[in-house]
């Protein structure tokens, strides 16, 4: 079999992607109750040979609910009536998925308050303070 290119550096073999064909419910006539048109894509992301460490766990943590318990990622298409546009969308967003795993995150900086930011924030506050202040019900005995 061939391989889908993702990126640059990532080619996902055809072997590892295993597709399954459902009923699809919604537009299709007499046709969606005799047609498998929707497509049920399964990819074993935790052992991927295809995929490098750091990409496997952003795919991971990136893939959430269609995520199983084993580390197999499930794409389910059905918005066509075709077989073959949903299995081209199912792919597409296979490879969507992993382009945006395939981008490291940029490292956080951490910075300092500025001084003049810092006195800002304390009037501000000191501001507040006075308008709850004069808000206040005074009762003199």
């Amino acid at each position: 079999m061939g391989s889908i290119a993702v990126t640059r550096d990532i080619a996902i073999s055809e072997d590892e992607l295993e597709e399954q064909f459902v009923l699809a419910s919604g537009p299709g006539g007499q046709n969606v109750n005799k047609v498998a048109s929707a497509v049920q894509l399964r990819f074993d992301a935790a052992h991927s040979p295809s995929l490098p460490p750091g990409v496997r766990q952003r795919l991971m943590a990136l893939a959430g609910r269609r995520l199983t318990k084993e580390g197999v990622l499930v794409i389910v298409a059905r918005r066509h009536r075709e077989q073959e546009r949903n299995r081209a969308e199912a792919r597409a967003r296979l490879i969507g998925l992993i382009r945006e795993a395939a981008i490291p995150p940029k490292p956080r900086r951490p910075t300092k308050p500025t001084k003049a930011s810092k006195e800002r924030r304390i009037e501000r506050k000191k501001k507040h303070s006075r308008l709850k202040q004069a808000r206040a019900k005074r009762f003199e005995e």
